[in-house]
C-alpha cells in the first residue's frame, strides 16, 4: 500500500511542479500575447512562433524539475523501493515526449526537451535511491 501511495503522491508532485514552472512562473516572468489560448491545443500548433523563447525554455526546466522532484518524493515516501520513483519517472518522460510530439516545435526545443528529462530521470533516480533504506 505505501508503494501505490508514494507511486501517486510522486506523481502529484511533479504534475504540480511542471504546472507551477510551466504556467505560474513562466506566464508572470514571459507573459504571453494577449489573444492567447494555452488551453487550445490548434491555437498553440498554429501560433508557437509567438510564444517568448523564456516561455518555452520554462516548459523545458518545468519538465526537467517535474521528473527530477516526483522521482524524489516518490523514494522518500517509498523507502524500500525504487518501483515507485521509476513509474514517476517513466510517465513524465513519456508525458514530455508525448507534449513534443503533438505540439511540433522547433528541434532545439524538442531535442533538448527530451535529453533533459532523461538527464532529470537519471538525477531523480540517483536522489530517490539515496532515500531507500534497505
Amino acid at each position: 500500500m505505501k508503494h501505490i501511495l508514494s507511486t501517486i503522491i510522486g506523481l502529484i508532485v511533479a504534475s504540480f511542479t511542471v504546472y507551477l514552472f510551466e504556467s505560474l512562473i513562466s506566464h508572470q516572468l514571459f507573459p504571453l500575447p494577449a489573444e492567447a489560448q494555452p488551453m487550445d491545443m490548434e491555437w498553440l500548433k498554429n501560433n508557437l512562433d509567438r510564444i517568448p523563447i523564456g516561455a518555452k525554455i520554462m516548459v523545458i526546466v518545468a519538465h526537467f524539475l517535474g521528473i527530477v522532484m516526483g522521482m524524489f518524493i516518490a523514494g522518500l515516501i517509498s523507502k524500500t523501493s525504487m518501483v515507485p520513483a521509476y513509474i514517476v519517472g517513466g510517465f513524465m518522460l513519456l508525458a514530455t515526449i508525448f507534449n513534443v510530439i503533438m505540439l511540433p516545435k522547433e528541434l532545439w526545443f524538442s531535442s533538448v526537451d527530451i535529453l533533459l528529462a532523461v538527464v532529470g530521470l537519471l538525477i531523480g533516480k540517483s536522489l530517490a535511491k539515496r532515500q531507500l533504506r534497505i
